[in-house]
């Protein structure tokens, strides 16, 4: 039977543009408000705050965040290549804007290993481009710490001329430079995203590319950090391959380790390791986390302070660190043409580590976000504080947890952590200007623990899906030897190619009858399956389009034992031959047989069917190649004396049929040739025998 599709009212797609046009072009109090209040998701929630159930929670969050906050902010300033005030100014800022206009409750915004490891490759390279030495390991100066003075830190002064700026230039003055450039157009990227509703591109990203992205990206962290760690001054590498050259500048300079950095690095990373590990197994028992790296920090900055770490054993401290704000400046415009390409892969990855955290919070917590306000969000998060001296920003895995574990309610938390890192700016940070660099690279790598544990659970991921793993493994690789950016990008490419190998060579199978039902499965996956006589049941596991149409046909005839083409061509070739020795009036074939018996030999035996029913249910759709193999397969066979059936064709596919002209013009013969089970095509081919 056929059942009867619906009549689809036609819409006039003009006219609903133009309504739609008109609708959004509208403005009106009731219609601005709404905007405003989209735009600012702080002003519904907050006025309906419950301050006697929420604010400890929020209070207690923000505070242990807030804790954490510091001492990453100063670590992660070694990865982006800046200095530590500046990483203290993105966290203070980011905190503030995503109050205002993020939608998820729990998520922590902030400072990110791999975005800061994104952001300080970018401003290394700019910096060699423009003549300063890399090498941030020289004394730093004494005195009041002011940036305006930061020419000291590296004699080496660039007229800015040449990127549109008439004015001499340090090195700290260019990389914060170039560090704000890259956010601006970073949160650019984003907001025209979101503007233009492209947060689909997050779809491309899977789980095996992200965690082979952060795993690979780890790797390089860690290298980075190991010269901070035994006290070495070798250059920071730049380009493809960083971090196979760092560590062979690594051991050449082992022998120059310094003691002192030795010996401190082993014992934060033992302090911290344990602690993490003692948080991890009792944290049912703890309310809120040990603020362990704080701990390390001031302790190892009071050891360094009066055993005059610097002055005796000659270990590396980040310096002075000023207090206050720097007055806003607008992101050099030259600067953006010369990083606009690197923003693109940063604003794509800050924003799907925001998103894909903001929905696994709201799931775990049975709220909803929306993800192009979120897209808004962390775009202005980059743009506004860019002009505030700081670099970009993203959701962090680490901190988010913390927060949920410790009672976060509300983003009212992220206000409170921005008030504890507002606290260090104002009046603390000159405090740390005796701290080793070699301690923070420790709380760098010990926070990496995460992301380098997932080479342990390669077994079980190869287990459930060795495809995943293999992108795991070659997105892992590209990112640690080649570079993150183009780590990315080859993560990306090779999972697209992963699914196009895979529907160009999808499974295929005989069917065969489960016993007495209307079932049929794969002959080769079950036992205790009937073939059904004289009807072969063909699965083809995949849409059928151009690119798998061969592997179709190849399938096709391997598995019913039969190429239609070859057989119409063998028998052209006994009838012509047949028809030679008629005309010689013999009556014997070349092959010295009877006509009679010549005429049994041009059907084989082997053909042993007279249907062939496909299955469609795994075909989602046809192009116009996949609709003419369909309709080549059917005269092929139909010139064998072969009825071809379909069945459990979507509509979809019935549509592409039906304009293809696979039933003819009047579809007259398609209930013949449609069918909505297999066992209907099978009892329809047993009928017509």
């Amino acid at each position: 039977f056929l059942m009867e599709r619906k009549t689809r009212v036609k819409v006039n797609r003009k006219e609903v543009m133009l309504a739609k046009l008109k609708k959004s072009c509208s403005c009106t109090p009731k219609k601005l408000r709404n905007f405003v209040m989209d735009f600012f998701p702080v002003l519904r929630w907050l006025p309906k705050y419950q301050c006697k159930e929420y604010i400890w929670g929020d209070v207690m969050s923000g505070l242990v965040i807030g804790i954490i906050l510091v001492p990453q902010a100063i670590a992660y300033s070694l990865l982006a290549g800046l200095k530590p005030i500046y990483s203290l100014y993105t966290s203070f800022f980011a905190n503030i804007i995503y109050f205002l206009m993020g939608t998820s409750r729990h998520v922590s915004v902030g400072i990110f290993s791999l975005i800061s490891l994104m952001v300080g490759q970018v401003v290394d390279r700019e910096l060699l481009l423009a003549g300063f030495d890399l090498n941030d390991d020289v004394p730093p100066a004494l005195g009041d710490g002011s940036l305006l003075n930061d020419s000291q830190s590296n004699t080496t002064a660039f007229n800015l001329t040449i990127a549109g700026i008439n004015a001499e230039c340090g090195k700290e003055c260019y990389a914060i430079g170039i560090a704000t450039a890259l956010t601006f157009v970073a949160g650019v990227y984003q907001v025209l995203m979101g503007i233009f509703r492209l947060g689909f591109v997050s779809m491309y990203l899977s789980e095996s590319v992200l965690d082979g992205f952060a795993t690979g990206a780890s790797l390089t962290i860690l290298t980075a950090q190991v010269k901070y760690l035994i006290g070495i001054k070798i250059p920071r590498s730049q380009g493809h391959g960083m971090l196979v050259i760092t560590w062979i500048n690594i051991f050449r300079n082992i022998s120059q380790a310094n003691l002192c950095d030795v010996i401190t690095s082993a014992i934060c990373i033992v302090v911290l390791v344990t602690a993490k590990e003692l948080g991890d197994r009792y944290k049912h028992k703890l309310k809120f986390p040990l603020p362990t790296e704080l701990i390390v920090i001031v302790v190892a900055t009071l050891v360094s302070h009066y055993g005059k770490l610097n002055e005796v054993y000659a270990s590396s401290v980040s310096g002075a660190i000023p207090t206050g704000f720097i007055p806003p400046k607008v992101p050099h415009f030259n600067l953006m043409l010369r990083v606009a390409v690197d923003a693109l892969p940063l604003a794509i990855v800050s924003f799907v580590f925001t998103v894909s955290l903001s929905e696994m919070c709201a799931k775990k917590y049975a709220y909803t976000i929306r993800a192009n306000q979120e897209m808004f969000a962390v775009g202005f998060c980059n743009i506004i504080p860019s002009f505030f001296h700081c670099f970009a920003t993203s959701a962090a895995l680490a901190k988010t947890l913390v927060k949920t574990s410790t009672g976060c309610q509300t983003q009212v938390s992220g206000v409170i952590s921005a008030m504890v890192v507002l606290l260090v700016l104002l009046f603390l940070a000159p405090l740390f200007y005796s701290l080793q660099k070699c301690v923070l690279a420790c709380i760098i790598i010990v926070s990496l623990r995460g992301a380098l544990r997932k080479f342990r659970d390669v077994p079980a991921r190869y287990y459930v899906n060795k495809v995943d793993t293999v992108i795991w493994v070659v997105t892992m690789s590209a990112s640690a030897l080649i570079s993150t950016e183009v780590g990315l990008l080859v993560g990306i490419v090779f999972s697209m190619l992963c699914i196009i190998v895979r529907t160009q060579r999808p499974r295929t199978a005989l069917l065969g009858q489960i016993q007495d039902t209307s079932f049929y499965e794969d002959d080769l996956e079950y036992e205790n399956l009937s073939s059904v006589p004289k009807v072969k049941i063909f699965r083809f596991e995949a849409p059928l389009y151009y690119a798998n149409r061969n592997y179709f046909l190849k399938s096709l005839y391997r598995l019913t034992n039969l190429d239609p083409n070859l057989e119409a061509a063998r028998r052209k070739k006994y009838e012509k031959k047949e028809k030679q020795h008629l005309k010689k009036g013999d009556h014997t074939t070349a092959n010295g047989l009877g006509i009679g018996e010549t005429t049994s030999q041009l059907v084989p035996k082997k053909i042993d069917f007279q249907a062939l029913v496909v299955d469609c249910s795994s075909i989602s759709f046809l192009d116009t190649t996949g609709v003419n193999t369909l309709k080549e397969i059917l005269k092929d066979y139909k010139d064998l004396n072969i009825s071809v059936l379909l069945a459990c064709c979507n509509p979809s596919v019935i549509d592409s049929l039906k304009r293809g002209g696979y039933f003819g013009k009047d579809l007259g013969s398609m209930q013949e040739m449609l069918f909505y089970s297999i066992h209907n095509a099978v009892q329809f081919a047993k009928d017509q025998e």
